[in-house]
């Protein structure tokens, strides 16, 4: 592979990342969390139903994790490029789909196909740009990739509310949405260069091996990623009704939604910086921590300024912790991130089925939500302590594989 100019390399290096910020704007923030501020609209003028609005989230979700695990049993890398950008397709289509017909069966059939776009971008894409840092020698962070997503939260719900004002209809808003999406297509596409054998061949001479984990160290990120997913699918869900039902703070829902995405775009990149300093582990019990706090102060207080550091802390953590993991499993599998990728994300997932279903019921049994959030603090400090112990098991097998390279050297001597 033919060396190129540090400048035209670091020019091209933000190409790609802009690439992989437009493909979470695209597959994430319209074809995903569009579909949050537009339930209401779509209920008001379209005759959607509760059940039926949480049933087509549920899809959403389902088709989500196919798209994890098809990720998970991918090895190609030539097919996981060509599964993205049909991911980028789907986007636009199911987008456009929404408005075409208030049928149940195709609002349904569009959200579980927008659910399956969303992992081309979260994992697909991650793997893609990772492959592509690690070949060319460039360190390998995701944080401005997942920034996308944060950014991708606040355009929806300015864009609603932007269309709301100026007496948009539901499908209007829809075809909108649409249009962004085909802006956002191009320079996903295209600056996201297509990945070829004869370059990887040439790059994995010099890219970091894989180095496969121990099953212990497998067993505990599982279990605390599991506890992570608990933790951000609770506030992710139910922050708007929550903020609206505390004394005095009425009609601030989509205040602090926005606040939540404003905190996750801006911060993520920052976590890159942290785990630089404190290594990956180090990064992740932070924000764990820090999260614990965010998704404790609701239950805590209802003054507006204790909700609203509530929001920059959740904001700030949740998508801190999702770039960190997925960063993480590229290192370890930097000729194949989307694997480990796919697997742990099946445990983030699990997480995001039970906890909603449980914490409606909590909060129908005692008329509030304190209940289920102290049990997704609970939940996400567990997942903090794990991450300790699982600190002091990868420090602990470092020193003996040290040592044990150490005593080899001084026997070949």
């Amino acid at each position: 592979m033919t060396a190129k100019p540090l400048n035209t390399l670091s020019a091209q290096r933000y190409k790609v990342l802009l690439a992989g910020v437009c493909s979470q704007l695209l597959c994430v923030g319209v074809a995903r969390f569009a579909y949050t501020p537009l339930l209401p609209v779509m209920q008001e003028q379209a005759g959607m139903s509760d059940a039926l609005g949480g049933w087509l989230a549920a899809l959403n979700y389902l088709g989500y994790m196919l798209g994890a695990v098809l990720a998970s049993l991918i090895g190609d890398i030539r097919l996981k490029d060509t599964l993205f950008r049909i991911g980028l397709v789907l986007a636009l289509m199911t987008t456009a789909g929404m408005a075409l017909s208030d049928d149940v069966w195709l609002w349904a059939s569009m959200r579980f196909l927008a659910g399956l776009s969303s992992s081309a971008s979260m994992l697909l894409a991650s793997g893609l740009i990772l492959h592509w840092l690690l070949q060319h020698r460039q360190r390998g962070e995701l944080g401005i990739h997942f920034a996308g997503l944060g950014v991708g939260i606040v355009i929806s719900a300015l864009a609603v509310e932007a269309m709301m004002r100026a007496s948009f209809g539901w499908q209007a808003q829809w075809w909108g949405f649409a249009l962004v999406s085909l802006v956002l297509l191009f320079p996903a596409w295209v600056w996201l260069p297509r990945p070829y054998v004869s370059r990887v061949s040439v790059a994995t001479k010099a890219a970091p091996a894989s180095r496969p984990p121990s099953a212990t160290f497998m067993r505990l990120m599982f279990a605390a990623y599991f506890c992570a997913g608990y933790g951000y699918v609770i506030s992710a869900t139910f922050i708007v009704v929550i903020v609206e039902r505390l004394p005095g703070l009425s009609g601030m829902g989509n205040l602090v939604f926005a606040l939540v995405g404003v905190s996750a775009a801006i911060t993520v990149m920052l976590w890159d910086l942290v785990a630089r300093r404190i290594g990956y582990l180090g990064a992740l019990i932070m924000a764990m921590a820090l999260q614990v706090v965010g998704i404790l102060l609701p239950a805590l207080t209802s003054s507006l300024i204790g909700v609203l550091i509530s929001a920059l802390l959740y904001g700030g953590t949740f998508l801190g912790c999702v770039s960190l993991v997925l960063t993480m499993a590229g290192r370890l599998y930097p000729a194949s991130p989307a694997k480990l990728m796919g697997k742990l994300t099946l445990a983030y997932g699990a997480a995001q089925i039970l906890a909603p279903a449980l914490t409606g019921s909590l909060a129908e049994a005692t008329g509030h939500y304190a209940v289920g959030l102290w049990l997704a603090a609970g939940l996400v400090l567990c997942g903090a302590l794990l991450l300790v112990w699982l600190r002091q098991v990868d420090q602990t097998a470092q020193r003996l594989d040290a040592e044990a390279k150490a005593l080899r050297s001084g026997q070949a001597s």
